[in-house]
């Protein structure tokens, strides 16, 4: 659940917060930068460093091992233990369904949501030739790049953003999908040759944002992250997340939701894929004007149905 907002003008009480962070090039930069800002607010932090399950298990697919929430459960101890205060996480890996306890206190404004195509051969998904090796392990791209280019060999790809450009850069693949978001904070942006546009690769739910968890019964720490959140990001990815929810979404699901403003309305797309019929695409869309969590939620929800109707399971 998205935790309330203080109510608008409350003063924050100087404190000393410590950020749970996964201890990879792109999850510390993410933890930099909300310390960064913390301190801006006149706040102390350090950081907690950590290797999660998901980081340990590099030879077997996310989805067979217990999925993305291998990436957070190490930081939800250290909430518990109170041996820090909040955890920053890419939204995409986050559970739809956090532990008891436990909020997503704040969703900060969001990078470029789209998939990235990298390769040192190719300009783009299209000039690969038939049978080329293209790296990823996520399902939902699996089964979109599969209706684009059935003829390709899509092969596993586990590993931070820098080990899976390590792989590629060593030849094992002829290119790689990523997110295009943790290049561009890196500095990577430069290895992009194509980004994907939504109508040919959506993305995943809460891709291109930042989530950051706390503990439900800390009302200062919710306080004091409040002027981060973006009100906006935070209507897209709770539509996003709804149809993931209401589908059961897990990494293994190959499922994929986005949500974008446009004027008052917010327009939320989302597509389903069956592994085992490859081609095999599911659609559904709706829009509607959102104002704030519970119809975001709803939409998501009307969405997931329609999905459902079309044949998703």
């Amino acid at each position: 659940m998205l935790a309330s907002t203080p109510t608008p003008g409350m003063k924050h009480a100087m404190s000393q917060f410590t950020i749970a962070t996964r201890e990879s090039r792109l999850a510390l930069w993410q933890a930099e930068h909300v310390k960064a800002l913390l301190e801006q607010q006149g706040h102390q932090v350090t950081l907690l460093g950590m290797t999660t399950r998901g980081d340990q298990i590099l030879d077997r697919s996310l989805s067979k091992v217990g999925g993305k929430g291998l990436f957070v459960k190490e930081l939800e101890t250290a909430l518990e233990e109170g041996r820090a205060d909040l955890a920053v996480h890419s939204l995409k890996d986050v559970p739809m369904e956090l532990p008891p306890g436990f909020v997503l206190a704040c969703v900060m404004e969001r990078e470029d949501p789209r998939d990235a195509f990298v390769s040192n051969r190719y300009q783009s998904l299209a000039q690969l030739p038939q049978g080329a090796a293209v790296g990823t392990s996520s399902l939902r791209r699996t089964v979109l790049l599969r209706a684009l280019r059935p003829d390709l060999r899509i092969e596993p790809l586990r590993g931070n953003l820098d080990t899976r450009l390590g792989k590629l850069d060593d030849g094992q693949y002829d290119g790689i999908v990523l997110a295009a978001a943790g290049l561009i904070r890196l500095g990577l942006g430069t290895r992009i040759r194509q980004v994907f546009e939504p109508a040919d690769m959506l993305p995943a739910a809460g891709q291109g944002a930042l989530g950051i968890e706390v503990r439900a019964g800390r009302a200062d720490v919710i306080a004091a992250l409040e002027p981060l959140a973006d009100h906006r990001t935070g209507l897209c990815v709770a539509a996003e997340r709804a149809v993931s929810r209401a589908m059961g979404g897990s990494c293994s699901m190959p499922l994929a939701a986005h949500a974008r403003f446009d004027g008052e309305y917010l327009q939320l797309a989302a597509a389903w894929g069956d592994p085992d019929q490859p081609g095999v695409l599911v659609r559904a869309r709706s829009a509607d004007v959102i104002a704030d969590l519970v119809q975001a939620d709803a939409l998501g929800t009307a969405v997931a149905e329609r999905l459902r109707a079309g044949g998703a399971h």
